[in-house]
């Protein structure tokens, strides 16, 4: 027994001796990349979901197929609840079957607010109990051919998976299948398998360089991510509060990314815009609004979500190397300032209406409801339009649609009344829309599709 202390002994003071290097050991196992996750881990969510399986089998989904679960990883974008994911991860998702888990274990409810089909990214909402970690933004302007990334995702469903690997190569142009093709992708050798899309790759800094989409079927360690900057632009496009909110601020913009040089330049104030009125000018620097840092047009828009017309923010824009503080009310984008037009100009074109535009553009004449088809849409829906015609060889015609059919929602919008198709219809930025998911009532059922737009412009 006092043979076992001695040594027990023995050992404790041979430990304390070597504790300074022991310590010494412990602080090099902390490499770049151990601190480069330990950075963006927080901002990175996992993303489960349910649905159809084979949707493409038929023209619509009427909820008697077999239910599949999904999974995916997304980027938290703004502290109230916005993440960035890829659309196919949330694809024919239903309300109540897409679920996020936070890196604290915690798990919501989301819901699609907007998405982009053909860059194959889109915008997903949860309501936080508090306030979530943001993204740590890189750049993709200064990545280099080898650099050390790291991917994290839910990988098979293991949540929060991380590899690592190099920069295999950049400006990739990929075609996954015949609907779904990329552009200028970068290329890596971190290990990238299905639930690792939409979650971000990261350089030894721990910023976001990327978002991961794809993957070479049949191949090892090829897979593929969105630069984050081209992806960024795309969320501006996806948080923009006038295709969210119906806010209008008329401000025209560039990303300047050029390695550390990160800015939002202004090239425009639109004539008689809330940003004309503020004073924005040509060149500006947008450096912040409201207590939003603003780096790209993403962290502008998202200054602005959830305000409303007439709200005021102060905004900071540096000018000839000085800051120069501005103030910019919201307008409403559905009732902008009204534009006077003379009679005998020459130049002024005839206005189409909402239901002209509606016939040329997707092929539907639409009508109100009357009172026992308003019964058949509650409660369900808070209204809806009866197709009453179908143009043929149209988009609503090739697509699906039919006379007797209720449409009630396009895009994200509810259908309701000609307020609200002549809001569509008129909306700038219709053709970005395209493919325009669509939801009607027939035979007690919701279907759902998407029109395929030939032409959206006006």
């Amino acid at each position: 027994m006092t043979k076992r202390l001695l040594e027990i002994g023995l050992c404790v003071a041979v430990l304390t001796s070597l504790a300074p290097s022991a310590w010494a050991a412990s602080a090099r196992r902390e490499t770049p990349a151990v601190l480069a996750i330990q950075r963006v881990k927080p901002s990175v969510v996992n993303i489960h979901t349910q649905k159809l399986a084979d949707p493409e089998d038929s023209i619509f989904s009427t909820g008697r197929g077999r239910m599949i679960n999904g999974m995916g990883t997304g980027i938290v974008i703004d502290e109230r609840g916005y993440i960035i994911t890829n659309y196919h991860v949330v694809l024919d998702v239903k309300p109540g079957d897409l679920h996020v888990t936070l890196s604290d274990g915690s798990t919501y409810n989301a819901e699609t607010v907007s998405y982009d089909p053909e860059n194959d990214l889109a915008v997903i909402k949860i309501n936080p109990a508090k306030p979530l970690a943001l993204m740590p933004l890189g750049t993709s302007s200064d990545l280099m051919l080898a650099e050390t990334v790291i991917a994290i995702g839910n990988a098979f469903g293991y949540e929060d998976s991380v590899t690592l690997g190099i920069v295999s190569s950049l400006s990739r142009d990929v075609e996954v299948n015949e609907k779904q093709s990329y552009k200028n992708l970068i290329q890596t050798d971190a290990s990238i398998n299905p639930g690792n899309s939409g979650g971000p790759l990261v350089n030894l800094d721990g910023e976001v360089v990327g978002i991961n989409v794809a993957i070479r079927a049949g191949a090892q360690r090829i897979g593929f991510a969105i630069p984050i900057d081209d992806a960024r632009e795309i969320i501006a496009r996806l948080l923009s509060v006038e295709q969210l909110s119906n806010t209008y601020h008329g401000l025209l913009t560039r990303d300047l990314k050029q390695g550390a040089r990160r800015e939002l330049v202004v090239t425009k104030a639109a004539t008689n815009s809330p940003a004309e009125k503020a004073g924005f000018q040509k060149d500006d620097v947008i450096v912040k609004v409201g207590n939003t840092q603003v780096v790209d047009g993403a962290d502008f828009e998202r200054s602005l979500l959830e305000l409303h017309a007439g709200d005021m923010l102060d905004v900071v824009v540096r000018r000839n190397a000085s800051e120069q503080p501005l103030k910019l009310t919201l307008g409403d984008f559905r009732h902008p300032s009204p534009q006077i037009v003379r009679a005998n100009n020459s130049n002024a074109r005839k206005v189409e209406s909402a239901d002209d535009k509606s016939w040329k553009i997707l092929g539907l004449r639409l009508g109100a409801l009357d009172s026992t088809q308003v019964s058949l849409v509650a409660p369900r829906y808070s209204g809806g339009m009866r197709v009453l015609d179908v143009r043929p060889d149209s988009p609503a015609d090739r697509d699906g649609i039919k006379t007797g059919d209720i449409l009630v929602g396009l895009h994200i919008w509810e259908m309701t009344c000609d307020e609200d198709l002549d809001f569509l219809v008129n909306h700038p930025k219709l053709q970005s829309f395209n493919p325009l998911k669509f939801y009607i009532l027939r035979g007690g059922e919701t279907l759902y599709n998407h029109l395929h737009l030939a032409n959206a412009n006006r």
